[in-house]
């Protein structure tokens, strides 16, 4: 069948039928959507990940030995492992904001010769879009024709001022008319406008995040360890005669005792106890691994408005060359302190607030009981200012309606509108003055007095604005230059942007942890400038840089903005994305924020996107990790504290595990030293009982231990996961200690039944109760560890030994554990394990204060060897300097 014929369109627009065939060919006016891994799919890879093959491994071979128990327990071990991290993925999946369309819901367009309302999905190719203030575009379009159009694009640009458009520019899905009206023809829709190009430079591969590639050495060092030690174990059982089934078994054993079976879902759970924490603080996690990547962050790219500032702009000085009026208050509210000087200033400032708000669109309103900016936030601190002073603003613009408006034009820095008896302009002051008829620009000031006014204000970051006023000559003038002649100064408008309260606090914290502050915006330098020096993000030496400033080769561009308090504006999105490359090129950790459609490709490039909850679009809170539900800086650096200890949490989790390894180890240690000889005091189904039913509850435990003091003292607590203080722990004193411990038990429990050296090993009940007293021995001793795991610089009675109740409630629950499978006869017949003697009792009770003292001693002499100076560690907090060492944080 033939395709329909579609023509062009003409002044009437598309026809009904042409539209239809448009949007059959085309399909709907909607941006792609954010696509996720389906459950299957993701059940599959926890189920195939290199951990899980290894544990597949496991299983395999223990079915192959003849203990399908063991084989049970292992498969168990890995399926638990993958639905707890799929529940905790897909529980941070619906807590966050989905991608959403930024298209109206119905737009207006002209179809069949006549004005008709459609639903902005069935907007095509072709049609003529009729646009008026306050319209969101919903496709890409050429102007037409245009009237007084001023079109916001700062979702796309960044830019805050508004820009005039003229017939034949393009107009930009997802931006709004802010002012006049249009005609456009659609030229784009759905996926191939510039907004959707945007949305889909976020789809690239996520880097690997710092955890993900630590937890892979960790993964892969253990995997080697026990694979080679199993290997190992095995050719020395066959070398000692044993069967190969029974060298099977000890070989498994080996390998499980050496594999950490609870390392993932610690790891998901304590991410997911620091995204519920950050929660509490206004924080929405996305990706649960961006917990502990905000935590090892060395670069924040930050973006400026609503993120610094309040985005709240406020008069709070006027000036006239009558007299000057201080303004103390905030909000768009009609409340302020007003201060005169003169008193008599106050009929001059008036006529000057009430000349700005009619040069204005922008206005404040009440909304349920408080008082926000509706269009240009600027415009409304003006709206504000006349309300303050006593003008109804509302019955103002109703009684002298503009006759003319010519927009705000960046080239001229200013813009005029021309009212029935008068012409107003308001612009930048150096580009209002020079129009004013007077040689001055005023009415009795000196030049160099203006100008010492302008730079005082603008010294002290205050936003300058220049209003001034003509009588309108008989005729309507046709050009904005013809409209300014004759112009009269009538003074000059100070605004702020508030900073947002404990900025130059939460600034000095980055700093204080070793994090760099960059400011990335896209406003115009002297404005990100002065807020830069206002909070105390830009050093005295750093420079300010525009995105044309920005050098071409990646490897320049990092060395240049490689350093604290760099300022850069009018950046776009390429800008931004070529910067985030550029840091983590050169090593570091990027954290950046945004909140528009311009900055999702860089939230997604960087190690970490953070996102605005109120002020962003759904496309940057889709790209990023974290969400700021209060927009606030400040969440970052409570962030940057709780992904510090979810940090620390992992390296606590793996000194125990790692600890307790040792211990069920070291029986078959000694039974391959003795050659067969000594019998085994634990054996396989035990070490699999206490790594399932004794380790998993205490390591989840560690992993939610709550953030130390100090943390954001010194750099990032990053590095290897495994680095010297874990592994000089477990396997130069803890490690030790409990596997002596262990052992010691089993052969006092041996003599206490009748056992001599030089006799042959007894078997059947004795060695059962001795290998019962090896096994109460391991899990008293790992409830010490557990306690001495919580910090590596002190003892746990400086912490407070109740201050983890999960950590009380996981030990008091593997206690009785350990007895029911103990006293239980069938279960402790299937481990081979019963009663301990009185002695084995003794041994193992005495294990958790022999391994608390020993551990407390080490510490004490250990901070005395760091600091030789100084007080004990183990009574009071670590100093500053030790906190700062990743060697000491574990």
């Amino acid at each position: 069948m033939d395709e329909p014929r579609v023509t062009e369109p003409a002044a009437s627009g598309l026809s009904s039928a042409d539209a239809a065939a448009r949007r059959a060919r085309d399909g709907a006016n909607v941006l792609p959507g954010a696509k996720r891994p389906s459950v299957l799919r993701r059940l599959v890879g926890e189920l195939t990940h290199f951990f899980a093959l290894l544990l597949w491994g496991a299983a395999v071979l223990a079915f192959v030995a003849g203990l399908p128990e063991l084989g049970v327990a292992i498969i168990a071990v890995i399926v638990v492992n993958a639905i707890f991290a799929i529940v905790q993925q897909a529980r941070a999946d619906r807590a966050a904001d989905r991608l959403q369309e930024m298209l109206p819901a119905r737009v207006t367009v002209r179809r069949d010769g006549r004005r008709r309302q459609v639903d902005a999905v069935d907007v095509v190719e072709g049609d003529v879009l009729l646009l008026e203030s306050g319209d969101r575009i919903p496709a890409d379009a050429e102007a037409v024709a245009a009237n007084r159009l001023l079109v916001d694009t700062s979702m796309l640009t960044g830019e805050s001022v508004a820009a005039s458009v003229e017939p034949g520019a393009t107009l930009f899905a997802g931006t709004f008319v802010v002012e006049g009206e249009a005609r456009a023809r659609v030229t784009a829709t759905g996926a191939r406008t510039r907004l959707a190009g945007i949305a889909r430079m976020t789809t690239t591969a996520t880097p690997d995040t710092p955890l993900t590639r630590g937890l892979r050495g960790v993964v892969r060092l253990t995997a080697s360890i026990a694979i080679g030690a199993g290997l190992l174990f095995l050719v020395i059982s066959m070398l000692v005669g044993n069967p190969l089934q029974d060298a099977f078994v000890f070989a498994i054993g080996v390998t499980v005792a050496l594999v950490p079976e609870a390392l993932l879902p610690t790891v998901t759970l304590s991410l997911a106890l620091g995204s519920e924490r950050m929660a509490r603080r206004s924080i929405l996690v996305r990706n649960l691994e961006a917990v502990e990547t905000l935590g090892s962050t060395t670069f924040i790219c930050t973006d400026k408005t609503g993120t610094l500032t309040r985005n709240e702009m406020t008069v709070v000085h006027a000036w006239t060359p009558s007299g000057e009026l201080a303004v103390e208050g905030g909000g768009y509210g009609p409340e302020a302190v007003l201060s005169w000087v003169p008193p008599g200033a106050a009929p001059p400032v008036r006529e000057l607030a009430v000349a700005a708000m009619r040069c204005s669109t922008g206005y404040a309103e009440e909304i349920a009981g408080g008082w926000r900016p509706h269009g240009d936030p600027m415009e409304a601190a003006f709206d504000a200012l006349a309300r303050r002073l006593g003008v109804d603003t509302d019955a103002d613009r109703r009684a002298t309606p503009p006759e003319l408006r010519f927009p705000f034009d960046p080239q001229l820095r200013r813009m005029a509108v021309v009212l029935a008896d008068e012409v107003i302009v308001k612009g930048a002051p150096d580009a209002v003055l020079p129009r004013c008829s007077d040689a001055d620009g005023t009415a009795g000031a000196a030049p160099a007095d203006v100008a010492a006014v302008v730079d005082d204000l603008t010294g002290r970051g205050l936003r300058v604005i220049a209003v001034a006023a003509a009588p309108r000559a008989g005729r309507t003038p046709t050009t904005q230059l013809e409209a300014e002649e004759g112009l009269r100064l009538l003074g000059l408008l100070a605004l702020q942007d508030p900073p947002r309260d404990g900025i130059a606090d939460s600034l000095r914290a980055c700093r204080q942890a070793g994090v760099r502050v960059a400011m990335i915006t896209g406003d115009h330098p002297a404005t990100a400038r002065a807020i830069a020096d206002e909070v105390g993000l830009r050093s005295h030496d750093a420079p300010v840089l525009t995105g044309a400033d920005l050098p071409a080769d990646d490897q320049h561009l990092g060395a240049v903005l490689d350093h604290d308090g760099v300022v850069v504006a009018r950046v776009s999105p390429e800008d931004k994305l070529r910067i985030a490359r550029a840091l983590r090129a050169r090593g570091h950790v990027v954290a950046m924020t945004g909140d528009g459609v311009n900055d999702a490709p860089a939230l997604h490039e960087a190690d970490i996107g953070v996102a605005m909850g109120k002020g962003g679009t759904d496309v940057a809170r889709e790209a990023a990790d974290l969400v700021l539900l209060d927009d606030s800086f400040a969440g970052i650096v409570a962030g940057i504290e709780q992904g510090r200890a979810t940090y620390v949490n992992i390296r606590r989790f793996l000194t125990y595990h790692l600890t307790d390894n040792v211990a069920e180890l070291t029986p078959f240690v000694v039974w391959a030293l003795s050659g067969g000889q000594f019998p085994l005091a634990l054996g396989v189904l035990q070490i699999i009982a206490l790594d399932l039913g004794t380790d998993t509850l205490s390591a989840v435990a560690l992993g939610a231990e709550k953030p130390a003091k100090h943390l954001l003292e010194g750099p990032p607590v990053g590095g290897r996961l495994m680095n010297a203080t874990v592994l000089r722990r477990a396997f130069g004193v803890l490690g030790p200690l409990e596997a002596l411990l262990t052992m010691t038990a089993f052969v006092v429990s041996l003599v206490a039944l009748g056992w001599r050296p030089g006799e042959s090993f007894p078997s059947g009940p004795d060695l059962m109760a001795a290998s019962g007293a090896a096994f109460m021995t391991v899990v008293l001793a790992q409830t010490a560890n557990a306690f001495a795991c919580r910090s590596s610089t002190r003892w746990p009675g400086a912490l407070g030994w109740l201050t983890n109740r999960l950590l009380v409630v996981g030990v008091l629950v593997e206690l009785a554990f350990s007895l029911v499978v103990l006293f239980q006869p069938t279960v402790a017949g299937i481990l081979g394990q019963a009663n301990p003697p009185f002695a084995g009792w003794a041994v193992a009770l005495a294990s958790v204060p022999i391994l608390i003292a020993v551990d407390a001693a080490d510490k004490h002499l250990r901070a005395r060897h760091v600091h030789p100076h100084a007080a004990s560690a183990a009574s009071g907090p670590p100093t500053a300097p030790e906190l700062g060492a990743p060697s000491s944080t574990a």
